[in-house]
């Protein structure tokens, strides 16, 4: 939508940069999940020059909940970088592309979307419509060539703004994955899939590798004023700059009070007594399934210093809101609030 409320016509430039931050957000969730997370980001940061004066903290804490934290560092670090070379964010596929995180489906969506260049796209939804035109009888990801030739070729050329989103839309809405509404597509009478009754069976599947199981021991330490201690993951990798409490996956032959004590002497070098378990829960990533068990625990010697972590703090419970956290981190932090009656 153009400031005076028009829909953008074929020679209208958008902003690249709400672009960008919307199709980032968008590679690994759902459009009802991300446009709040948008949204506050826009009132947060409107443009590359907000974006790029934020703390790493700042910029963790308004991207807390949507989850795959690796993208807010990048947006971050690209604007950064950006910024102290005194460039513009790109708006071509081919610059685009050059951007951490960015591959060729994101790099045409946002060149395609803010300028209306020819760059077709190939999201999930796309892969879908072409898979069951084709009746495609493996997995898309063995036709990733053949299927960028074919929607080049459905596009000829054009701006791609309003075929992009028209084609994901058609997937989205009408070449569902389950139940396809066959009779509301308008290209059914080109659909091998639709005209050999195959279209539920498409497209094949890719066998999925089995999800493994991890025991996690965590541990809530209150020091003798009611401070909790909490600790910085370092800046890269899963959850990198996020805070949590110390703890740590259960190794063969620990209970799960030995894998506290052990991971509370790692993480932080402090040895501990274990008590009440304040509450265990079951947590879903993408690739592998957590069981946390969360306990209260007192220190018995040492001093807290960050051994594994970036920096560690002693933070009053009804200020941890103050900090970003990874998601399930969110049931441990309500628990504690119950127990100490904060709630």
């Amino acid at each position: 939508m153009l400031p005076d409320g028009r829909q953008p016509g074929p020679d209208d430039l958008l902003p690249a940069y709400p672009v960008w931050v919307a199709e980032v957000m968008l590679q690994q969730t759902q459009l009802t999940v991300a446009l709040p997370f948008w949204r506050r980001w826009r009132s947060r940061f409107p443009d590359l020059e907000s974006l790029a004066a934020a703390s790493r903290q700042e910029v963790l804490h308004c991207w807390q909940g949507l989850g795959y934290y690796a993208r807010a560092r990048r947006l971050h670090g690209v604007a950064t970088d950006l910024a102290a070379a005194g460039r513009p964010l790109p708006r071509d596929r081919a610059g685009l592309e050059q951007l951490p995180g960015i591959g060729r489906t994101t790099a045409a969506a946002i060149a395609a979307t803010a300028g209306n260049t020819p760059d077709p796209i190939l999201d999930g939804n796309v892969k879908r419509v072409l898979s069951r035109l084709l009746a495609f009888p493996a997995p898309p990801r063995q036709a990733t060539p053949l299927l960028w030739t074919m929607v080049e070729l459905l596009l000829d050329g054009r701006g791609a703004r309003d075929f992009n989103q028209a084609l994901m839309d058609l997937g989205a809405l009408v070449c569902r994955p389950r139940s396809p509404l066959c009779h509301r597509c308008p290209w059914r009478l080109h659909c091998r899939a639709y005209s050999r009754g195959i279209q539920h069976q498409l497209p094949v599947r890719q066998a999925s590798a089995p999800v493994p199981h991890v025991m996690v021991g965590v541990g809530i330490v209150l020091d003798r004023q009611g401070k909790v201690l909490i600790g910085q993951r370092q800046p890269d990798g899963l959850l990198g700059g996020l805070w949590e409490f110390p703890g740590g996956k259960q190794e063969p032959g620990e209970t799960m009070a030995d894998t506290v004590v052990r991971e509370l002497q790692e993480e932080v070098g402090l040895t501990v007594a274990v008590g009440v378990e304040l509450l265990r829960f079951d947590h879903a990533y993408t690739h592998r399934r957590l069981t946390f068990a969360v306990y209260l625990c007192r220190v018995t010697a040492g001093e807290a210093r960050p051994v594994a972590n970036q920096q560690i703090a002693w933070v009053w419970p009804h200020h941890l809101h103050r900090y970003p956290f990874p998601a399930a981190n969110a049931r441990m932090i309500q628990a504690l609030r119950e127990h100490l009656g904060q709630v």
